[in-house]
Parts: structure tokens; sequence; C-alpha cells
């Protein structure tokens, strides 16, 4: 669970400080900057997984090319700065697998990790790629001051307690030593004991000492790392949404839609609860009908449908009237709105979820229903975490009125351009905003709060005509006006 992150450098950011809680909504005009925090949680998630090129060529880019490094960095006009900073506090699982199959367990579960990375000067000469490493750090943060850094409302007794777990004597995991080309990297013990830190040179690191943690030699570095890789931006496309699963299909949704059906009936099968309250098939199934029903009211029964012979597995739905139809009928709206469904149900589906404009598809009087849903996916902190109530969090961005008037005031951030000079020069960055008297408030100045007038844009987005104009729009209509809160 990412509970803090800071960014400068990247993209359009420069000295960006933002807390996340279980559910965060970030609004924005188009353009400002909302995708380019999905940016980075994508870079920081492949960070822990591949090479520094890798990881920045899965980051989004523009058009359909392959992402330019140098696109990476903070830029005004032809200036660009020269290093990129993130730092990103979590709370990480108990425990998870290494690529051995080795199972670590993390000493210490409140986390935070800082990278510095720079573009290399050698790099023309250098078959290392253009990206080196400035500084990397793990360090944890003490359970005493846990409460200072979740600032959102929860119950510290039994949702905190059952997630900050652990305890540490020594400040680091991992640490940086020295400058230039002299700098290194440390991997210490992870009990804090007698044992010498293995140290790496910087300069000629192509990855982060982060991905190449294993349960062996540093186990709480481990679960750091499987954390990060969780985090996913959700892109359910439809057409992979509709596709049928043969039996031998992978049973976890993909980021990008695929393997829906494998899914719910791998979560049918095991009761998606394979703790206190085993369910059985109709259960789970039922489940689904009746989040979908929300949606859309002519749902009766969901189920998926296992053609043994040709060995291909189905999603089926049938109506009030007990009419049934293939699932890949539905419209690309509902289809996600069922994805998202599964997700919920689905316990293994821990970390961050990243979603961009989740009322796509959606009718305007639906919104809630999907609302409702994504609020109620992420981890409820009144509650201990366990498989009943996993580690989940999400995000989603969006610019639609009809979400911003209805999420709750705490959730929500608003991105605005500031205007900042980058050695002498003009730049546009962006700064997160936050509505007065929330928990996000507390400690911000005026800067931080945004105003009204900004939130006008959302909140009546109906514009009055200009003086002469008579465009004659649905809003103008005389029988209209009574009904409209103000134009």
């Amino acid at each position: 669970m990412l509970t803090r992150l800071k960014v400068s450098g990247f993209k359009n950011f420069l000295d960006l400080d933002v807390f996340f809680g279980p559910f965060t909504c970030v609004a924005g005009i188009n353009g400002v900057g909302k995708s380019n925090l999905f940016d980075v949680v994508r870079f920081l998630s492949a960070l822990a997984d591949r090479s520094l090129v890798d990881a920045a060529q899965s980051v989004r880019a523009e058009g359909k090319r392959a992402t330019a490094v140098e696109s990476l960095f903070f830029r005004a006009g032809s200036q660009t700065v020269s290093e990129m900073s993130f730092e990103a506090e979590m709370i990480v699982p108990r425990q998870a697998v290494d690529d051995l199959g080795q199972t670590a367990k993390a000493s210490i579960t409140f986390l935070r990790y800082g990278l510095k990375l720079a573009r290399r000067k050698d790099a023309a000469s250098s078959h290392l790629g253009p990206l080196e490493i400035v500084k990397e750090e793990l360090s944890h943060i003490n359970l005493g001051e846990a409460h200072k850094h979740l600032p959102f409302p929860h119950r510290a007794s039994p949702w905190r307690r059952s997630v900050v777990r652990g305890s540490r004597r020594t400040p680091f995991f991992i640490s940086t030593e020295g400058e230039g080309k002299n700098r290194i990297i440390k991997l210490h013990q992870d009990l804090g004991g007698g044992g010498r830190p293995r140290s790496i040179s910087a300069h000629s690191l192509p990855r982060t000492v982060l991905s190449a943690a294993t349960a062996a030699e540093n186990p709480t570095a481990l679960v750091a790392r499987r954390e990060m890789q969780s985090w996913r931006l959700l892109q359910l496309e439809p057409s992979n949404l509709r596709e049928p699963d043969d039996f031998r299909a992978p049973t976890s949704l993909a980021t990008n839609g695929s393997h829906l059906v494998a899914t719910l009936a791998h979560l049918a099968k095991v009761g998606h609860s394979n703790t206190k309250h085993p369910q059985v098939p109709e259960q789970t199934y039922a489940q689904v009908a009746n989040r979908l029903a929300e949606l859309i009211e002519d749902v009766r029964d969901i189920w998926v449908d296992a053609d043994e012979k040709r060995e291909i597995l189905t999603l089926m739905v049938s109506s009030r009237e007990g009419t049934a139809h293939a699932a890949r009928a539905l419209s690309d709206g509902t289809l996600r709105f069922l994805a998202l469904a599964v997700l919920e149900i689905d316990p293994r589906a821990e970390g961050l979820l990243c979603l961009e404009e989740p009322e796509n598809g959606i009718h305007p009087a639906r919104i809630p229903a999907m609302l409702r849903l994504l609020q109620e996916i992420p981890t409820d902190v009144n509650d201990a975490v366990d498989d009943d109530n996993p580690l989940k969090q999400v995000i989603v961005n969006t610019h639609s009125p009809a979400v911003v008037s209805q999420v709750p005031d705490s959730s929500l951030l608003v991105a605005e351009p500031l205007e900042v000079l980058l050695q002498g020069k003009s730049a546009q960055s962006v700064v997160f905003r936050c509505l007065s008297d929330t928990w996000r408030a507390q400690g911000q100045g005026e800067n931080g709060i945004v105003s009204r007038g900004q939130l006008m844009d959302y909140l009546n987005p109906i514009q009055r005509p200009r003086p002469g104009e008579r465009p004659h729009r649905v809003a103008d209509r005389e029988d209209l006006q009574l009904l409209l809160p103000c134009t």
C-alpha cells in the first residue's frame, strides 16, 4: 500500500509530495499531468523488476514510439534537469516468495524507499545505458511514528496493528555512500546483526539493488520489491474482456483485461474466500451478479459455461426473464465494471490498482454504482487485514463533473498547472490540491487547498452563453431551466 509519494525531476513533477489513503481520486483538466502520476507508479514498479533502460521504456510515451529517456526528465524549453528523485512510503505484506520459490518474511512492514537517477555522462561510450543510480535507500518507519505517517482516518486497532508490524534496530536495509564513480550501494543484513553488508558499485549497476533482492539475502527488501511489483495500472480493453478462455488459461485478471472468464471460474471453484467462510460456486456467481445489477437492472444470473469438448470457458449472463447470452455482448463500460467486480472479490489482487477515467462508457445515472464499487475494492481500514480484507488500494483519475461531485471530499485531489522557474526559464509544473477541512488539509498552507472557483468547473459545468449568442443548447431550453442546479 503506497501511503506517500515524493517526486522531483520526473516529467512535469517538481517537488511533488502527496499522501494516499485507501481510495484517491485525482481530477484535472486535459494535459495537466494526471496521467503522469500513474507513469511514476508504473516506472517505480518496473524499476523493482527490470533494468533501468527497460523500466524507462515501459513508461507511457507520446505517440506510438518508445519512450526516449530524455523525455522523462523535467524540462523548460531546451533546459532539462539532470536528475530525478523518488521517495515512496509503503506498507508491505508480512511475507512474499522470491523467484526461486523461497519464502521471505519482512522484519518490519512500514518502509521508505528512495531512489535518485541521473543521466549518465558517458552514455555514448557505455554499454550500461543512459541512466545511472545516484542514490538508493530502503529504510523503515518506526512503529511509534507510524500514526504520523498515516494521516487518513483508520482504526489503530485492529487495522493499523494488523499491517504495521515488526521491529528493526539499524536504520537501513539498503544505503548509499560516496560520490561520483566511488559511490557504493550497500545491501545490509536484514536482522541488523554482525554480518557485513554487501557493497556494489553504483556506477556500474544496470538495475536497482532492490530489483535483485532475494529471500535468502534480504527478506525485507524482497517483500518491498514484491509490493512495488504489485502496483498496477489497469487498462481494461473490451476486446480482451470479451475473449473466452481455454481450460489452461491463467486464473488472474491481467492488467489489459485478459482472462476475466478464467479468473471468475477459479474464484467460484475455490470459493474466493479460502478462509472463514468458504462458498459454493453459486454464491460467488450471485455476488458478482448482484454487483452487476447495480449497473444494469436487467441481470439475474452470471455463470461460467465450460465446454468440455472444446475446452473453452465462456462467461454467461441471464436477464430477469431468463434469457441467456454470452457476456461478450455487453457494452464496453459494463465489461469494465464486471472486471472490477471480479477484482473486488479476488483476495490475490493485493496492492495498488490505478485506473484512468473509470466513468468511460458508464451512463451518468450509473456513475454512483461505479464509485461505490471502486470505494469497496480497497482494504477496510476499520477491520484487521486478512484473506477476507486484503491490503488493496485504488487510485483513479478523472475530469468528469459527475465523478468529482460524488466522490468523498477527503478522497479528492485536484491537479492544477503551476508556473515555476528552472534555471531562469519559465516552465509548467503541476500541484495537487485538496479540499479544506479534510485529513489531507492537515499541515497544508493556502497553496495546498483548492479554491472554490476551481471546483465550480466540476460542480456547475454548464456555462452561460456569450452575450448575443443563441446556440439553442439543450441547457438553454426554458422548460429545463428550473430543473438545473444553477445556470
